[in-house]
Order: structure tokens, then C-alpha cells, then sequence
């Protein structure tokens, strides 16, 4: 099996990890000469760090990332109030990681992209996809170098102007809004603590205003701001121009602006996310808006449910990516809209972020099942002690590309599934004590329960 992906985003990224780890051959194209050198998503959420964990990358995502930072919120230049967007909140037994962690995408991207070179596989610059064809037994496509490839699948993970969707005839549905514009770059500021985040806003209009917030590993902040029809160029004299509107004169010079892009509002799905052998994900099935920072994320999310289904290539299994993400993506998308429209419409609960942006709430169970737990829902995590006394986590033993049958005080013997055997208390050799996993899973004795690779109840 080869799977040949176009993009080489978050998205692309983690689907070739995935697939590279289970021993299969993967390429990896994007028409970008060069890599990404910009912060853009620079916000991850907790399911993406349990992903992250599952393809051991997470200990040097938080290495390198940092938490959210407060907010110090400035009218007519002078600071009335220190806000958070969301809490910090310890972890639990079953949530590991309940924060996110901020970190520029060219940083997640740089740490994916070694990850998947420990598989032997570098990603391919300056190469496009310009067509393709396929058939019931595979895909033959045509890439800008004039080469030729046939791929058992293809997936398109390139971006929200996604060729392989167009050449599909999918439908991308939504709305654009040319009357909204903001300016999005990373920039550094003299005058400003970096361990800080700033909103800067007039007395009169306390919504409307410019935030600067801190770019891991960076002297820079990552500054946003609405922008007005004579700002045509985004450039430096530009945002300093927003910086003195919004702040007052001189209250930060802004300096080495490395990365800037003007956004507008964009918000469509796609209708479909598969035809035959051809798959998208990420940007090309789903765009959004910045608020509440889901993009980058869900798309991490499509890669992971992707992958495994991939590998298995059978059609009942296949067929199940589109009916999961789709769904799922057309949630997020809902959330990201209603934190936009709070923040147009001035409401200051804009500024803050509830459970649903956290992403571990993400279920593919069936919408008339309100079983307690149930097919689809999250795996969480459990804290075990082995026969030695030794504490590892039931993430531990999930990690890898296998489905996991976890049996609670069995009485029979293990099958050839991957099996994790717990009892309530005592371990003995070839089972792990955990009253915490009995709870966390709803189980009682002799219950089984089969997790998918990718961290969902089977």
C-alpha cells in the first residue's frame, strides 16, 4: 500500500507520522518551496496533546510551547483589568492534559516533520499535484515535477484552496465576508513584557481593538487587529499606525515583522470529504475562523481518524471518516462562528473559552445512544500499578498503532488482540490494579471494552 498525501501542514504532517509508524509507504508533497515560517495556529488543545502523545511528540511540544498567558487589558492606554481566557485546570487521573499549550505552527510543524523523518520519510518541497485519476484499484496522479505516481489512496490535506478538492467537484460551503478584515503578524515589541498578553481598545468601543499575545521561543508577539480600507499594504508602518490608534503614541515601538496575512471572515464546509480513493482533510475540507482556535486542531483530528481506517482499507471502515469528521467538523465550526459573532457583536464572553473548545469532548458515538459510555466516546486515561509496584498510565500502554481490548477482572484467558487486563486492587503478573480505570470506564467485573488506534470505544 502507498499513500501519497498532498500538504505538508499540521494535517498532512500527522496523517504521514501515523501511517509511517505502521510500517507502510507514505509521500509527502507540498508546492511550497520553502517551509512555513509564521505562528498562524499557534494554539493547541488538550485532544490534540493526547494525540501528540499517542505519536511521541508531546514531551517537546510542551517543552517548546507555553501556557496562555494573562491578558492585560489597556482603554485610552491605561490598564483596567487582567483577564483569562480559560483557567488553568490541573490534571486528572483521566485528563492528562487539560490545558493547551501555545506554540507557533512553524514550530509544531518543525517537531512533526522530525518526527516523521525517525520513519525514513522527508517531506517533498516545491512539488504540486496538477492531476490525477482513479479507478477500483488505486490512484495515478500527476505531480509538477512531470512525475508520474500511482498511490493505493490519495488524501489532500492542501489548504483551504485545496486543489485535489476542486479537481474532486466538491462543493465548499459557506460564506465569505470582504466587509471584515483583520490583520494577522508576528512582531516584536518594544515596550511590552513578553510574559504578557495585551488588548489594547478605546474607552468608547472596548470590542474593537488591537491583542498582542507571546510567541513561544520567540521575542515576538503574534499582533491582530481590525483594519480599515486605506490599510491596504500589511505592513510594519501599518500596524504600528493600529498599535498608536488603539494604545496611544509611543506606548510600544514594533520592530522585525517576519510573518503577516490579512483574514477575512471565510467559514465553509466541505460536502463530502471523500470520492472513491481520494480523501481530504484539514483546510481543504473545513476553514475557520481564528477565534477560539479550532482549525489547526480539528484538522489534526481528521489525520488521526484517518490513518488506522487507511491501514484497515476496508470499506465499512473507510466509509466511516466522512460520517465521524464531517459531523464533527460542522460542530466546531458552529463554536468558532459563535465566539466570532460575540466579538463582532461586542459581547466581552468573546474573550473567554468554555469545555467544548478543549476538544476532549469530541464523540462519534450514535446521537440516540445516552448510555453513560458508550461506542465512540473518548477513551480516557487511568493511572495502573503492575505486579512490581511500578505506576504507568493506561495512555501508556494504548500508545501505538493497535486496537486494545481492556478487560476488567477477566477470567479467561487473553486473546490475540492487544489486551490490557485490570483488576480493582493486587496486581499480579500480566494484569494492572487500577479502581480508578473501573470508574473512569463506568465498568464492573468482567467487562470488556475495545479502543479504537486512534482513542475511541470501539
Amino acid at each position: 500500500m502507498t499513500v501519497l498525501i498532498a500538504g505538508a501542514g499540521p494535517t498532512g504532517l500527522t496523517l504521514a507520522i501515523d501511517l509511517a509508524r505502521r510500517g507502510l509507504a507514505v509521500r509527502i508533497i507540498d508546492k511550497a518551496t520553502e517551509f512555513f515560517e509564521g505562528s498562524r495556529g499557534d494554539g493547541l488543545q488538550p485532544r490534540t496533546l493526547e494525540v501528540f502523545d499517542d505519536l511521541g511528540i508531546v514531551d517537546e511540544v510542551i517543552r517548546q510551547g507555553i501556557d496562555g498567558s494573562t491578558v492585560h487589558i489597556h482603554l485610552d492606554g491605561i490598564e483596567v483589568e487582567q483577564r483569562r481566557m480559560r483557567e488553568h485546570v490541573e490534571p486528572t487521573p483521566d485528563v492528562p492534559y487539560p490545558n493547551g499549550r501555545m506554540l507557533p505552527q512553524s514550530h509544531t510543524e518543525e517537531i512533526l516533520r522530525a518526527k516523521l523523518a525517525e520513519y525514513g520519510v522527508q517531506v517533498e518541497l516545491d512539488t504540486a499535484i496538477v492531476g490525477f485519476t482513479q479507478d477500483t484499484t488505486g490512484v495515478v496522479a500527476e505531480l509538477s515535477t512531470g512525475e508520474t505516481v500511482q498511490a493505493t489512496y490519495l488524501v489532500g490535506a492542501d489548504g483551504g484552496g485545496s486543489f485535489v478538492r476542486k479537481h474532486l467537484g466538491i462543493a465548499f460551503e459557506g460564506t465569505t465576508d470582504d466587509s471584515i478584515k483583520v490583520l494577522i503578524g508576528d512582531v516584536a515589541a518594544d515596550g511590552l513584557d513578553h510574559d504578557k498578553s495585551y488588548w489594547f481598545a478605546k474607552r468608547d468601543n472596548p470590542m474593537e481593538g488591537i491583542v498582542l499575545m507571546p510567541l513561544a521561543g520567540r521575542d515576538q508577539f503574534q499582533l491582530a487587529s481590525p483594519i480599515v480600507e486605506e490599510h491596504r499594504e500589511p505592513t510594519l508602518e501599518v500596524l504600528q499606525d493600529l498599535m498608536d490608534t488603539y494604545a496611544g503614541p509611543g506606548f510600544a515601538k514594533l520592530r522585525d515583522l517576519t510573518w503577516v496575512t490579512v483574514w477575512r471572515p471565510n467559514v465553509r464546509l466541505a460536502e463530502r470529504f471523500r470520492v472513491g480513493r481520494v480523501f481530504i482533510a484539514g483546510d481543504a475540507a473545513h476553514v475557520h475562523p481564528p477565534t477560539g482556535g479550532q482549525g489547526l486542531n480539528t484538522g489534526v483530528q481528521d489525520a488521526y481518524n484517518l490513518g488506522w481506517k487507511l491501514a484497515d482499507g476496508r470499506e465499512e471502515i473507510l466509509a466511516t471518516y466522512e460520517t465521524e469528521r464531517r459531523t464533527n467538523a460542522a460542530r466546531v465550526l458552529g463554536i468558532s462562528e459563535d465566539l466570532m459573532q460575540k466579538h463582532l457583536d461586542g459581547d466581552e464572553s468573546a474573550l473567554e473559552r468554555g469545555e467544548n473548545t478543549r476538544q476532549l469532548d469530541i464523540s462519534y458515538r450514535s446521537p440516540s445512544d445516552n448510555s453513560v459510555i458508550a461506542s465512540g466516546d473518548r477513551a480516557p486515561d487511568a493511572p495502573l500499578v503492575d505486579a512490581s509496584g511500578n505506576n504507568l498510565r493506561l495512555f501508556d500502554l494504548l500508545r501505538g498503532p493497535h486496537f486494545t481490548l481492556l478487560r476488567f477482572t477477566p477470567t479467561t484467558p487473553s486473546t490475540g488482540v492487544h489486551t490490557v487486563d485490570v483488576v480493582r486492587r493486587d496486581a499480579s503478573d500480566g494484569n494492572y490494579a487500577s479502581p480508578a480505570a473501573f470508574v473512569h470506564f463506568h465498568a464492573k467485573d468482567g467487562d470488556e471494552i475495545l479502543i479504537r488506534p486512534d482513542g475511541y470505544l470501539a
